[in-house]
């Protein structure tokens, strides 16, 4: 097999793996000895989800259209956003949090977060983060161009995986969705990642009629939210873990969303 035919191969196993992982849209599994996809597959993950994206700016646009109640239409949105995602992040944030919650024991945090129940903790967290998501997108509704930032948005909500899967981020366990994109982006590749989503998210906001200088704004707020949260669960768990990978994914779009309303 040539070298380009190669990385071709690679690029294809690594974009089954990011649409698989991250939405509903059915593709064919990736093969077991793709080991090498995961990294680029992270990097792809903005992209990957894009149809989610177009699904919220869609219905966004639609609700604002048809004249309907601008927190309905954004309640709407969110609930197409996590129907298209199987609501695979925010089922990370509820066992994010109650494992965070539950005890300072490292492995029973772990066990709280395997058992896939949602606690008071977990709940509150669903309900302030869903909040804060459906609030801030009521406000992008009635603006002009705002169901375009929205979708934006949407998309560069998963560049939160940049951070999650950096080299010097460990695994808090050795098995599980955690364990295998664990480590997988460098620290150059995860800034220049995230320049570019900068840059993504100020052209939406130029696009829109609004500064550019919001788009880099936003993206810090999404950063800092981020980075909290790893910097929390590498002290509390030792590690990262699938679950932590959605509740970034939640919280980064909150702190977006937020701030771009």
């Amino acid at each position: 097999m040539s070298p380009l035919i190669e990385r071709l191969d690679r690029l294809r196993e690594s974009w089954r793996f990011a649409v698989g992982t991250l939405t509903a849209i059915p593709v064919r599994p990736p093969r077991s000895d793709a080991g090498g996809a995961t990294g680029p597959a992270m990097l792809l993950a903005p992209l990957a989800v894009a149809p989610l994206g177009v699904l919220v700016a869609a219905v966004c646009w639609a609700g604002h259209e048809l004249g309907l109640a601008p927190v309905g239409t954004a309640a709407a949105a969110i609930t197409a956003l996590a129907l298209g995602s199987r609501a695979f992040h925010l089922d990370g944030l509820a066992d994010t949090a109650d494992g965070l919650t539950a005890s300072y024991d490292r492995e029973r945090s772990l066990a709280v977060m395997r058992t896939g129940n949602t606690g008071p903790a977990g709940a509150a967290a669903l309900v302030l983060t869903l909040y804060i998501q459906v609030g801030a997108l009521t406000s992008l509704v009635q603006q002009a161009g705002g169901p375009v930032l929205a979708g934006v948005l949407v998309c560069v909500s998963r560049g939160a995986l940049l951070v999650t899967c950096q080299r010097s981020v460990p695994s808090a366990r050795s098995d599980g969705l955690g364990a295998t994109y664990a480590g997988a982006i460098s620290p150059l590749v995860a800034v220049v990642g995230w320049a570019v989503l900068i840059a993504v998210t100020s052209a939406g906001f130029v696009l829109t009629g609004e500064k550019w200088w919001r788009g880099p704004l936003c993206v810090v707020a999404a950063l800092v939210v981020v980075a909290w949260l790893v910097r929390r669960a590498v002290r509390r768990l030792g590690g990262v873990t699938g679950d932590v990978y959605g509740a970034a994914i939640e919280m980064s779009l909150a702190a977006l969303l937020l701030a771009a309303s």
